[in-house]
């Protein structure tokens, strides 16, 4: 008796089956670290630089020159709240891009969700926002700045954070396997992000007028719960951010659609 096992004629993008694949989320989260601090220059330290040299720049644009305020709390803690969620977004969005090029070989030959790639490239950016809290902490500690009880919504922003980053991120991976100039897009796409995004400066800030369109960037939502949790300092009008809200799952919507109507074709288009 011959049996013949064929794939199923539509992927599945279940969280029973991503669960049982479990231990390859651990596989690749910890491959990725091992790479990513193995092969640069700086190794370890840059962790602790980019944030650092973020809040430099930030603050001397936005406060120096263009003389934004920060509500009575030290100018450099204010931009630092945002930094810390922004690096893990904007690193997490670039990482989970290309993890479904990178991982090429691993597409094209074994089966497992795919999904588990662009999902694992933004797990390891946990390490360098762990790195980032551990430098808030301190500088907290020399302006002698005491956290407020808003510190319990922190752990909502790392969430929404995340999973507004794994939804982007899904999105464009599937993008990028079939049209290779996103690599080249996104760059500028990012940085483009971090300018309209309120990392450097408060969303309050943007004319009443524009408000709906700003929020629209759900990033937007993400940085200033962030703030507010860490410093009792924020901006969030309940309709501004029920807007960032709706866009954010609207976008996981579209990449879960988009991505499981793509996934059986990865392996030829790749």
């Amino acid at each position: 008796m011959q049996f013949i096992i064929k794939p199923g004629k539509t992927p599945s993008l279940s969280i029973k089956e991503i669960f049982h694949f479990r231990e390859l989320f651990y596989f690749f989260v910890w491959r990725d670290v091992k790479v990513r601090y193995k092969q640069t220059l700086l190794g370890t330290a840059w962790a602790v630089f980019r944030p650092v040299i973020s809040t430099i720049i930030f603050t001397f644009i936005f406060n120096r020159l263009a003389g934004f305020d920060s509500s009575g709390i030290p100018y450099t803690l204010f931009v630092l709240s945002g930094v810390i969620i922004w690096n893990f977004i904007s690193e997490g969005i670039s990482s989970s891009t290309q993890s479904l090029i990178t991982n090429s070989s691993l597409v094209s030959k074994i089966y497992f969700p795919r999904i588990i790639l662009p999902i694992s490239s933004v797990l390891k950016g946990f390490v360098d926002l762990g790195v980032a809290i551990v430098i808030f902490i301190i500088l907290s500690i020399y302006y002698q700045f005491i956290p407020k009880i808003t510190l319990l919504l922190f752990p909502v922003a790392i969430f929404w954070g995340f999973i507004a980053t794994a939804s982007i991120g899904t999105l464009f991976s599937a993008f990028s396997v079939k049209y290779r100039d996103i690599a080249q897009i996104l760059p500028f796409f990012i940085q483009l992000m971090a300018w309209i995004s309120p990392v450097g400066y408060s969303a309050d800030k943007i004319p009443a007028k524009y408000a709906y369109i700003y929020w629209l960037n759900p990033i937007a939502g993400v940085i200033e719960l962030s703030r507010y949790s860490l410093t009792g300092n924020g901006f969030l009008p309940i309709n501004l951010l029920a807007v960032s809200i709706f866009i954010t799952l609207l976008i996981i919507f579209i990449s879960l659609i988009y991505f499981k109507k793509l996934e059986n074709q990865f392996a030829d288009l790749i």
